[in-house]
């Protein structure tokens, strides 16, 4: 199961993340969805933004909300998880399964590449 950065993947409109990155460096075989297990603020996402498939998006830190995340990850059918979240997650919720998290780091091209993006369109 590949666990992502919620913002990133609703009103971000990116379609994968560094979880996601990690599975199909490693091969993967395939990817757990979480969809049909997914509860509260998780499912109530999953029906706004259908388009997430079967990555989970971690969305919002209230209490509320990580406790949702918590159930649905725990209730998902999967051999391990892959979070790739800006926060360690594990510092909050108690995942039932092996777990790891994994990051990424802009190249300083990639920075220079992304300034010119954004100066381009102006929001910079």
């Amino acid at each position: 199961m590949a666990v992502e950065d919620g913002p990133t993947l609703t009103h971000g409109e990116m379609k994968i993340g560094a979880a996601v990155v990690a599975c199909k460096r490693l091969k993967a075989r395939k990817l757990a969805d979480p969809r049909k297990f997914a509860v509260g603020g998780i499912k109530d996402t999953f029906r706004k933004y259908p388009d997430i498939g079967v990555l989970l998006p971690a969305i919002g830190y209230g209490h509320k909300q990580m406790k949702d995340l918590q159930t649905t990850i725990n209730k998902t059918k999967c051999q391990s998880v892959v979070i790739g979240t800006p926060i360690n997650l594990q510092r909050f919720i108690k995942i039932n399964k092996p777990t790891t998290r994994v990051k990424y780091e802009l190249s300083d091209k990639a920075v220079l590449q992304l300034k010119s993006f954004l100066k381009k369109r102006k929001i910079i």
